[in-house]
């Protein structure tokens, strides 16, 4: 059982508990046991500090740009006779000056026309012209290559191919830039904790969590049968009895489940409420006892200064801070390298149907947070009202909705989605820290507030990811039972070699355009 806290009396704690509530609720407007996110910076600050980091991405985006197409427009010489020159180019000194010249003129002529500077950044539009402008100048040093070209394989059309590609690349660079400022920032998160419990023992645990970490916890209340002694400031707090549990856990973001039960007296209570947690993907922490579990690891911590053993429903060790270097790496290198492909297809949505580029969506993240997730728009503007009229449509089975041939989609919008280039914005929600690239698909609420079953609550368990066993297993093809089924055996047998072969699989996944809807 919990050990007691210390001397403190009952009516002292209270006090102390009665007050620093109060103190949240005032501070928050959330609830009586919940503060609010201190307010953000400005957009135009935050993509200041951004730009910042462009004036050292920015040789590097030009670099890429001159050599993505210097390969692309030599790429017919595969099997001519002049492959051979093309592959036996050595990089020589002069080749590296040429290279040099390139992104340092580009980047003097960005800053000389001023678009490092944060000022600037309040006027989009104007800002956009002068980045064209730049460009332009800054493209200037590539007139010597087909010069100094002796294999003749870089010539004038190059020029003109390499201008455009980078122009569009440091344009659409700067596009991310100002939609991930102008996106909400995403909110620091306190752990969400529910008590299973209602006694003496149960208030201090309460109290001792306010009194250690009262910025970084937000306890909704407690839990425990509908009869027996209840304290009467967690009586006041009570939220839900053990036979409401599940519904709770259903519809509000719990990271922690604490239990203090007694363990003689609530033995079966205790086995039924981590049973429970398991089914539905929460953690759930008890006293250093042993007690049976099916999947969820345990681990020995302290939880305001009571021991405790946490039951992991994912493993808790240095792979997941490998797995969140991976994310961000790959995510930032995959904006690079895929940056001058942004442009043009922001301009072809633009040109060929009303509304934004970017679409924007809640969905359900780890723990069931919600968050905006980031596509490029493939549907009519309407398109989420017009969904409740095509429900009779839906092919999908379960609650999820598909419709193979649906009416909204635009026909730039059916080319994206066969390719899979709509997704690329969700790198932005892997740099954020939304996502990962692997792991279960995020869902909207519609989805998830149509789901029949407590555990299928265990998907929420390990962050969404923009890959995952389902997208390299026939994606839409596959019925929502196997598609649940797909993620739990992902979360249950997660390793880092497990994501190493999604993303591996995925690639030729796209390019087949299997299950694509």
């Amino acid at each position: 059982m919990i050990a007691s806290a210390g001397p403190r009396s009952r009516d002292s704690g209270s006090v102390v508990a009665s007050r620093m509530v109060t103190a949240a609720h005032a501070d928050a407007g959330t609830g009586p046991f919940g503060r609010s996110a201190r307010s953000t910076r400005p957009a135009v600050r935050r993509a200041a500090a951004m730009l910042r980091l462009c004036r050292y991405i920015d040789p590097l985006v030009v670099v890429s740009a001159l050599l993505a197409v210097f390969v692309v427009t030599n790429s017919t010489h595969v099997g001519a006779p002049g492959m051979g020159a093309f592959l036996e180019m050595r990089i020589t000194v002069k080749n590296l000056l040429l290279l040099a010249a390139f992104a340092t003129g580009m980047q003097l002529s960005l800053g000389l026309c001023g678009l490092y500077d944060e000022r600037a950044v309040s006027q989009p539009a104007e800002y956009t012209l002068r980045l064209v402008g730049a460009c332009l100048i800054g493209c200037v040093p590539v007139l010597l290559f087909p010069l100094a070209s002796r294999t003749g394989l870089f010539r004038p059309s190059t020029v003109a191919s390499v201008v455009l590609v980078t122009v569009s690349a440091l344009v659409a660079l700067r596009a991310m830039v100002w939609i991930g400022a102008t996106a909400p920032p995403k909110p620091a998160t306190q752990r969400e904790v529910l008590i299973v419990g209602s006694g003496p023992r149960a208030l201090t645990l309460f109290r001792e969590l306010y009194e250690q970490d009262a910025d970084n916890v937000r306890v909704h209340g407690f839990v425990d049968a509908d009869v027996g002694p209840w304290v009467d400031e967690s009586a006041r707090r009570r939220v839900a009895t053990l036979d409401e549990l599940e519904g709770y856990l259903m519809r509000h973001p719990i990271d922690d489940v604490l239990i203090t039960l007694p363990i003689k007296s609530c033995y079966g209570q205790i086995q039924q409420t981590i049973a429970l947690c398991e089914r539905l993907g929460v953690r759930a922490a008890y006293l250093a006892d042993v007690f049976q579990s099916a999947r969820a690891r345990q681990s020995f911590e302290q939880t305001g200064g009571f021991p405790v053993i946490r039951m992991h429903m994912v493993p808790s060790d240095r792979r997941l801070l490998i797995k969140r270097a991976i994310d961000i790496a790959a995510a930032g290198l995959g904006l690079l390298i895929l940056s001058p492909l942004l442009l043009p297809i922001a301009v072809l949505i633009k040109v060929t149907s009303p509304g934004p580029v970017i679409f924007s969506q809640e969905r359900y993240g780890l723990n069931k947070r919600r968050f905006r997730m980031f596509k490029f728009r493939t549907m009519v503007v309407n398109a989420e009202a017009l969904q409740p009229s095509l429900e009779s449509r839906n092919e999908a089975t379960g609650p999820v909705f598909k419709i193979r041939n649906d009416p909204r989609v635009t026909r730039v919008g059916s080319i994206l989605r066969k390719t899979s280039l709509d997704e690329l914005p969700q790198l932005v929600n892997v740099l954020r820290g939304d996502m990962s690239l692997v792991g279960p698909r995020p869902l909207p609420p519609r989805d998830v507030h149509r789901f029949s079953e407590s555990w299928l609550m265990r998907r929420f368990s390990v962050p969404p990811g923009v890959t995952g066993l389902w997208q390299v297993s026939g994606r839409s093809d596959l019925p929502f039972s196997r598609w649940v089924a797909l993620d739990l055996e992902y979360i249950d047998g997660w390793s880092l070699g497990l994501d190493f072969k999604i993303l591996a699989k995925t690639l030729p996944a796209v390019l087949k355009g299997r299950g694509a809807a």
